[in-house]
């Protein structure tokens, strides 16, 4: 009877310890990846001027006589940098719904008036400060009328009035994985709630058949403070090496920077639930110790 108590406990246990690993990635995850406040937050953090401008810059093919262009761009891009973080952080959320399962079709749309309408500002305001020697001399409203002309013919044709994403811009191939992402996500959330009620029936059945407080809360309490333990040392290699690892990748400097602390923002949540696990482990191990059973009535 013993050893059938003893092997039963024993394997309650290693399914404790397999279980609150696990909980522990799976609650980091659910706090995080699948959390759109998470990710907006991180994109809010992002400096995106330096990124994006490159990637536009490729889009518009500037003419050799409008080099002015260039700097214009730049600074277009610094001022709409909120703008394009609310247009992303829109975008976020609904995608969100979508992959939940909250809403049955994805469908974001984006007006770029706003971007040509900067756009335009700053253009002329560069091109008045070095406009082409052929122009220099003529007339405010010819050169106006110029610069006009230039930018509907060579700029604002090739930006279009919105932008459109929904389920009909991914190819049928990309939709199938797409489907079985939102399938994918479905059954985390399901398997997030059966893990919580798991591992509560596994410390129920480690209290039923130990049936003494001391060696209940011996157990439970070591199973908590090495599951803990080990969760910090996991987080302190992943902040320790990464920075090394990320300064050799080649990745753009506002990256170098943003990573690391993304990084760290991953792994809040599970640092949280380590901690936690580790300060009930210890309350519980006191409490073997402290505790003194009942004596048996004479």
């Amino acid at each position: 009877m013993k050893f059938l108590k003893g092997l039963a406990l024993s394997l309650l246990n290693f399914l404790l310890v397999l279980s609150l690993t696990t909980f522990g990635l799976v609650f980091m995850l659910n706090c995080t990846i699948l959390t759109p406040d998470f990710v907006v937050s991180q994109v809010d953090r992002l400096d995106v001027a330096p990124l994006v401008a490159p990637l536009v810059k490729e889009q518009i093919q500037i003419p050799p006589e409008a080099q002015f262009m260039s700097k214009a761009i730049d600074d277009t891009i610094a001022d709409l940098e909120p703008w394009m973080k609310e247009q992303v952080s829109a975008g976020i959320y609904s995608g969100y719904d979508y992959f939940m399962g909250r809403s049955q079709s994805l469908s974001i749309v984006i007006s770029m008036e706003p971007m040509k309408e900067t756009l335009r500002d700053n253009l002329w305001d560069a091109f008045l400060q070095s406009p082409p020697p052929e122009l220099a001399a003529l007339p405010p409203a010819t050169i106006e009328q110029y610069f006009n002309q230039f930018y509907e013919q060579e700029i604002s044709k090739q930006i279009p009035p919105s932008f459109e994403f929904n389920e009909s811009s991914f190819p049928p191939e990309a939709m199938v994985i797409i489907e079985q992402v939102r399938q994918g996500i479905s059954y985390f959330q399901l398997a997030y709630q059966a893990l919580i009620g798991f591992i509560v029936l596994l410390i129920l059945g480690i209290i039923l058949i130990n049936r003494q407080v001391r060696s209940t809360t011996r157990g439970i309490g070591t199973t908590c403070l090495v599951v803990g333990a080990f969760g910090l040392v996991e987080i302190f290699l992943a902040t320790r090496f990464a920075g090394p690892q990320i300064a050799q990748l080649g990745i753009p400097p506002p990256l170098q920077t943003w990573i690391p602390q993304l990084l760290n923002d991953l792994l809040a949540p599970l640092q949280t639930f380590s901690i936690g696990l580790l300060a009930a482990g210890v309350v519980l191990l006191v409490v073997s110790f402290v505790y003194k059973p009942r004596q048996p009535s004479v």
